[in-house]
């Protein structure tokens, strides 16, 4: 592995040997919307914010080798786009990926505009959530579920219902196999949360039989008040869930 210390002990010039272990840009905004709306800046960039489902697209003139990694340290999803015409581990053309928060990839330059990925980390992985509260009855944002984690201070009996798994799906750029997991944190509330399902949205087999505790709704207020929910999509546009914890 190159080192910038150990190119210099052997001789090679402080920029040389920069531009060979890789130059970085930290601290920037993901706000790509579309393919072409945002060019990567440098071979290591770090997104600290973004706007949920943008991001950069990879360079049309890489040549084969050429290698940028992006580290997501936002608290969105974000998306990674080939050039024009180009694909991403053998995808459809022109077709994103998605970076979840918190997650780093490395991708890697075919030569013909193609590109592969290497597998996706996440620091340690442990997975911080950033927060969003609904304290009334209300049908929850995509990008309020998306964000993985909802808490409730109402003192009042409040269903939140989930989003349709067309609007959720667009928002996380969900394909057949995509998974999210959704905490619900009631420990700061003084009344039950119900969980109610939307269109598209459906209750996985398991979660319908009423032998299991995989259908329990419903998350109590106090220091009890903690529930998981896992839901898996079969399409882009549907999914199944199930409590989890």
């Amino acid at each position: 592995m190159a080192i910038v210390k150990n190119l210099l002990g052997s001789g090679i010039a402080g920029g040389a040997a920069q531009s060979i272990t890789g130059r970085a840009s930290l601290a920037q905004t993901a706000s790509g919307a579309t393919l072409g709306a945002q060019t990567i800046i440098n071979d290591i960039v770090q997104y600290t914010s973004s706007t949920i489902n943008t991001g950069p697209t990879l360079p049309a003139s890489a040549a084969p080798g050429d290698t940028y990694t992006i580290a997501n340290a936002s608290a969105n999803v974000i998306k990674v786009f080939p050039p024009t015409g180009g694909k991403i581990n053998a995808g459809s053309a022109n077709a994103a990926t998605t970076q979840q928060a918190l997650e780093t990839a490395t991708y890697i330059a075919l030569g013909n505009g193609d590109w592969v990925n290497t597998a996706k980390s996440s620091a340690v992985n442990l997975v911080t959530h950033v927060p969003v509260s609904i304290n009334a009855t209300a049908t929850a944002t995509a990008a309020q579920v998306a964000s993985g984690y909802i808490k409730s201070t109402s003192a009042a009996a409040t269903t939140i219902t989930l989003p349709t798994g067309t609007l959720l799906g667009a928002a996380i750029g969900a394909v057949q196999g995509t998974i999210l997991d959704l905490y619900i944190d009631n420990t700061a509330g003084a009344s039950t949360i119900t969980i109610a399902v939307a269109v598209n949205g459906i209750l996985s087999a398991l979660a319908t039989s009423a032998a299991d505790s995989f259908n329990v709704l419903t998350v109590p207020a106090g220091v009890t008040g903690l529930a998981k929910f896992t839901l898996i999509f079969s399409s882009a546009t549907a999914y199944a869930f199930s409590r989890t914890a």
